[in-house]
């Protein structure tokens, strides 16, 4: 229950902070333009607070459902502007109104709240580089046997320096780098003992999306290293048949070093029904053990959930004033660039819609990065606002990319489109996000019944 009202508590955050500074974009660019702004609202539905401006001229409301937001100026809404009943407006308000303005105030209103999401998240990473993360050093603590790594010349021990003359600060900076280099020629630059190495290789393709998978791993045969553990053993199972314990460290099998728990099991999956001599560290002792996966629809199993630590502790990596300043313009545009490539490849099918996150998915996430602290939870929300201004630039009608798709082709023409045509397309445009979100909305429930 209390993690369930810590999950709710930090979406509602979420959500309303960034459709906050989204609409205050549209807000403040709008009154500093001289248009005339009667509602400014945070969330749907019934008012809980409202209050007005100084000059009396803007309502300020805080609604019931924190899920949207919304800046109503004089003239904007369609049917006003063609609503026979409404009353003519006077000189003064026509000079004030959204729609008596020229192109160019309309069209920096509309693109005013995607910007402010994408200069939110700019300086939310400033702040995340100057305030520093936890990160786990680029120190390659497992080397796959016969890998593409090993095959090159990677060692256990090496520190990657650069990939490709980028600069590696962290162990996911190594994993970024890979991913955006699959089926290239990469060079590495490495810290030895004996000083620094160059090693160049070439990142075989993937018939899987590398946004996917863990190229470091599943490519080249790299990871930093684990220490796998026998979490809890199953009564009557191979492994308390042969004297395994919880806590056990396994650091063997059949003369294998063991460095991942994936590797480990895939290694018992394909022995079953085979003796297999597991190393293990017990209160500083080595013992080694003799288990007999037994086959589970073919596949070896021995009853023990594992667990896994990093070989490496994580390390504090701050930025100073200037590379955080930098920092910031660089992570949004990366993942700007990002959205936009997944975003792509899920319209063409290369990486699969169901991979589509809606509220819950979102709910979840808040949740567990306000777990993990402060600037996990920055970052989170610093990529959601990026996401948030990607979404509400796609030229679909209704969204903000739609608006300026109309007043480009009103610069055009000479005239604003048809009234009808544009109450046809902002129809489906409603359409279309409706079905986005009610699908989104059909993965998150999928997730959740699969568990």
């Amino acid at each position: 229950m209390i993690e369930t009202m810590h999950t709710a508590a930090a979406f509602i955050f979420a959500i309303a902070l960034l459709i906050g500074v989204h609409e205050f974009g549209h807000f403040i660019v709008a009154r500093k333009l001289g248009i005339k702004v009667e509602k400014f609202s945070i969330g749907f539905g019934p008012k809980l607070i409202s209050w007005h401006s100084k000059d009396r001229e803007v309502e300020y409301i805080i609604a019931m459902i924190p899920l949207g937001g919304y800046v109503k100026m004089l003239g904007e809404q369609l049917i006003d502007q063609n609503d026979p009943q409404a009353e003519p407006l006077s000189e003064a308000d026509k000079a004030r109104a959204f729609n008596h303005q020229p192109v160019w105030k309309r069209a920096a209103v509309a693109a005013a709240g995607p910007m402010f999401n994408f200069f939110f998240a700019i300086v939310v990473y400033m702040c995340v580089a100057w305030i520093g993360q936890m990160v786990m050093p680029p120190v390659i603590g497992s080397v796959a046997p016969g890998s593409v790594a090993e095959r090159s010349g990677l060692k256990i021990g090496d520190t990657i320096e650069k990939v490709n003359h980028q600069d590696i600060h962290a162990w996911s900076d190594v994993e970024e780098a890979l991913k955006s280099n699959v089926n290239q020629e990469v060079d590495f630059q490495l810290l030895r003992a004996d000083g620094m190495v160059d090693v160049h290789m070439h990142i075989p393709a993937t018939e899987e999306e590398p946004l996917l998978i863990n190229v470091a791993e599943d490519v080249l045969g790299i990871s930093m290293g684990m220490q796998v553990f026998a979490d809890n053993i199953a009564a009557d199972s191979p492994a308390a048949k042969a004297g395994m314990l919880e806590g056990d460290q396994i650091v063997r099998i059949d003369n294998q070093e063991v460095h991942s728990v994936r590797d480990l099991i895939r290694y018992i999956q394909e022995h079953a029904g085979e003796q297999l001599a597991m190393g293990v560290l017990r209160d500083e002792l080595h013992v080694t053990l003799h288990v007999v996966p037994k086959s589970d629809g073919g596949q070896g199993k021995i009853g023990v959930r594992l667990s896994a630590k990093p070989l490496s502790e994580p390390v504090l990596y701050r930025m100073d004033f200037f590379s955080g300043v930098a920092y910031g313009f660089v992570r949004t545009a990366e993942m700007t660039q990002l959205t936009l490539e997944v975003f792509g490849k899920m319209i063409s099918t290369a990486i699969s819609p169901e991979n589509l996150g809606g509220p819950i998915a979102i709910a979840q996430l808040a949740g567990r990065t306000a777990e993990m602290g402060l600037v996990t939870f920055l970052m989170f929300l610093a990529l959601i606002s990026v996401n948030l201004g990607v979404l509400n630039l796609l030229p679909v009608p209704i969204l903000d990319g739609g608006h300026l798709v109309y007043l480009a082709i009103e610069k055009m023409r000479g005239s604003p489109l048809p009234a009808s045509v544009m109450e046809k397309t902002q129809i489906v445009g409603v359409l279309l996000v409706g079905m986005l979100m009610i699908f989104a909305f059909y993965n998150d429930l999928m997730r959740l019944f699969r568990g």
